[in-house]
């Protein structure tokens, strides 16, 4: 079995223990390979040729390549740099009867709470630091075994294996110490980054699984890992960008947005401008008329990239009857007749057709008729940028546990549809066809 993608994989997530992280992971390999950071501050100039990217806030980014020639199309993979984790709030140092210290949180997106439970955690995010030459962002990584939440004793809770209720206040605070330090979140970060605790002016730091990725299973045909949910998808879409051919008519781009696991309405996430501004500046940039570049994006094409549910082996019946999913099965292909998945006859065709020429494994995914799904980024980013969208990804399971388990062949074949994607001109044609170049 083929591990090299899963080996990747696992050093990307483990780079990258938030969306902060995750997008200067992505930054370092873009830059690595030759594109040139630019700043939404400052007017942007591109070349025909030219290779680029830009983030906002930090935590999300956006790669693109511009054709030589004026380009007819664009094509487009967007996934989510953000996975569920607990935020530390502000004043977040809590202490108890002088002997213990833990730290005040909320969560942030939907997780499974019981799987953070007695697992090593640490700590990371960002923090803004007053300096002589002004304010200054700087990442932090605690990357050390730090902090744990420790299970109430059986004895104490003779129900717990019976169906237990979470009260965040109560029961998911983070033990950090034993009350040796007075301020130890503020003394551990300070001393990471060699400044003074006054000089710390606020922070967005988040508890991450210390858990490293793992292939297992009696074949290793499955891996463990934690975030797998959204980071394969994005890992993939920049293995596939990173690894494709400069288009000569279309505009290529990877976009990476943050706040999906809450709901996108941010200034960084898909119902964000931030698609958008990109677009917009490419058009302007490329001289286009304002009736040239809609014809454009009619002739688009987009690929959300967000991971689905596998059919779980101890319940199988929480699966749909027809459309059932499963790890090793490739590339999932996802649908809702809500359109809480975008995918139509025409987006799924699309794909459908790139992974038969290609000898790409895909299967379906449909949620139970009476059972909610998710909701994912695909339909929101299309309400700034209306382009035919299919939304695709990888079957998963425990999707919002601290770990996740999804199978190990399942990310080359991710890797190889969004390589061919990149590398194929897909041509959307007025009659509601299309074709391949």
């Amino acid at each position: 079995m083929n591990t090299l993608h899963n080996e990747r994989l696992f050093r990307f997530i483990s780079e990258s223990p938030t969306a902060f992280h995750a997008v200067e992971t992505a930054r370092r390999l873009l830059t690595e390979a030759g594109y040139k950071e630019l700043s939404e501050h400052e007017v942007w100039k591109l070349l025909p040729g030219g290779k680029y990217f830009a983030t906002r806030n930090h935590s999300s980014i956006a790669a693109f390549r511009i054709p030589v020639s004026p380009y007819s199309h664009f094509q487009i993979i967007a996934s989510h740099s953000d996975s569920p984790a607990f935020k530390i709030k502000d004043n977040g140092v809590l202490s108890v009867e002088e002997h213990y210290s833990k730290l005040n949180v909320e969560k942030y997106g939907g997780m499974i709470a019981s799987s953070w439970f007695d697992r090593p955690l640490s700590i990371a995010g960002r923090v803004f630091v007053r300096t002589e030459q002004g304010v200054k962002e700087q990442l932090v990584n605690l990357d050390r075994d730090l902090a744990v939440i420790p299970n109430l004793a059986v004895h104490f809770n003779r129900e717990i294996n019976s169906g237990y209720s979470y009260n965040f206040q109560k029961d998911m605070p983070v033990l950090i110490g034993d009350c040796r330090r007075k301020e130890p979140l503020r003394e551990l970060i300070s001393e990471e980054l060699s400044v003074s605790p006054d000089d710390l002016l606020d922070m967005d730091l988040f508890l991450y699984c210390r858990q490293p990725g793992v292939q297992m299973g009696s074949d290793q045909e499955f891996i463990l890992c934690p975030r797998l949910d959204d980071l394969q998808c994005a890992f993939s879409s920049l293995v596939g960008f990173l690894a494709s051919e400069s288009s000569e008519t279309a505009v290529q781009m990877s976009v990476i947005f943050d706040n999906e696991e809450v709901g996108s309405q941010t200034r960084q996430g898909a119902l964000s401008t931030f698609l958008k501004d990109c677009i917009t500046r490419i058009r302007d940039c490329s001289g286009k008329s304002v009736q040239e570049h809609l014809a454009a994006l009619s002739r688009s094409f987009l690929l959300s990239a967000d991971n689905g549910h596998a059919v779980h082996p101890n319940h199988p019946e929480k699966s749909d009857v027809s459309n059932r999913p499963y790890l090793n099965g490739g590339v999932l292909l996802k649908y809702n007749a809500s359109q809480r998945y975008t995918t139509d006859a025409l987006s799924a065709s699309v794909v459908k057709e790139l992974c038969a020429r290609n000898k790409i494994p895909y299967q379906t995914f449909s949620n139970r008729p009476d059972i909610a799904g998710g909701s994912t980024l695909g339909n929101l980013s299309i309400s700034q940028v209306s382009i035919p969208t299919a939304d695709i990804g990888l079957a998963q399971l425990a999707m919002h546990s601290a770990c996740e388990t999804g199978g190990a062949e399942d990310t080359e074949s991710l890797c190889r549809l969004m390589t061919v994607f990149y590398n194929t001109d897909i041509r959307l044609l007025s009659d509601g066809g299309f074709t391949f170049a």
